[in-house]
């Protein structure tokens, strides 16, 4: 049974999580979570938090065992831009796009 996690809008740009996204992709839990525990990109700390949220549900929702767990699916998907202004030169103003993500995450047990 398969078991998803979800988090929107996140402050983060879709192609930076991604890079930390394809590194996980299809491992189990366990070496996922030892791979985004010694990664060095802040991303990381965001994808850990979903994927215990994903062992978590399917732990208490499906009763599944969490060393038989893996990633089968995980999906960085582009959010919302926000769209700020910067003040420049001769009264003129510069446009800061910030982009968002939402990231699902779906985990089930190894058959």
């Amino acid at each position: 049974m398969a078991t998803k996690a979800t988090l929107r809008f996140t402050r983060q740009a879709p192609r930076k999580m991604r890079l930390v996204a394809d590194q996980i992709r299809g491992k189990s839990v366990e070496k996922a979570l030892n791979i985004l525990a010694f990664s060095e990109k802040e991303s990381a700390e965001v994808l850990k938090k979903v994927l215990e949220s994903a062992i978590a549900n399917a732990e208490h929702n499906d009763n599944a065992d969490i060393d038989e767990l893996i990633i089968i699916e995980i999906c960085v998907d582009q959010g919302p831009t926000l769209k700020r202004m910067m003040p420049r030169a001769r009264g003129r103003a510069d446009r800061l796009l910030k982009p968002t993500s939402h990231v699902t995450i779906t985990v089930a047990e190894q058959e």
